[in-house]
């Protein structure tokens, strides 16, 4: 197994970013693990971190009423879960649920956005990179929804 910054840097997510960005940002990092049905966090609490996903499953879910949770992306090895720690009011719009075991790197948000805040560089490279994660996510989304309503003949 290797360092934290080594394994930060094979990530997807952060591969290319310069490894002096790489030490900042490892300073708000920690490993974790998650077990099967374990939440990661839930709708309406606060979002104070997010995730580089090194091993596992995680469902996305939104709460509809008269069906209960439902299942609107899955996120795995190689992917970034969660972007609300870095908008206001930094709350999760989601539920994200362990559906297997799941080893990922957590960042501190408030921490991150200090870093941020004194390196604008950092800053705006990661921002760049989550307006990637966030264009993805949203069509992905936009598929699911024609798949339930149908090709839309009205337009």
């Amino acid at each position: 197994m290797g360092t934290l910054e080594s394994i930060l840097a094979e990530h997807p997510f952060l591969e290319g970013l310069d490894p002096p960005h790489l030490e900042v940002i490892a300073g708000c990092a920690s490993n974790v693990r998650f077990n099967k049905g374990d939440y990661i966090f839930r709708e309406e609490d606060e979002a104070d971190r997010f995730f580089l996903i090194r091993h596992g499953l995680v469902a996305l879910d939104v709460f509809v009423p008269q069906r209960g949770p439902v299942t609107i992306d899955t996120i795995q090895e190689g992917d970034v879960l969660g972007w609300s720690w870095l908008f206001p009011p930094y709350s999760w719009h989601f539920d994200a649920r362990a559906l297997q075991l799941t080893r990922a790197v957590a960042f501190d948000g408030k921490c991150l956005r200090e870093k941020c805040d004194k390196d604008v560089q950092l800053g705006y490279e990661l921002v760049k990179r989550f307006a990637q994660v966030i264009m993805q996510r949203l069509q992905s989304a936009r598929l699911q929804l024609l798949d339930i309503y149908g090709d839309a003949k009205g337009r």
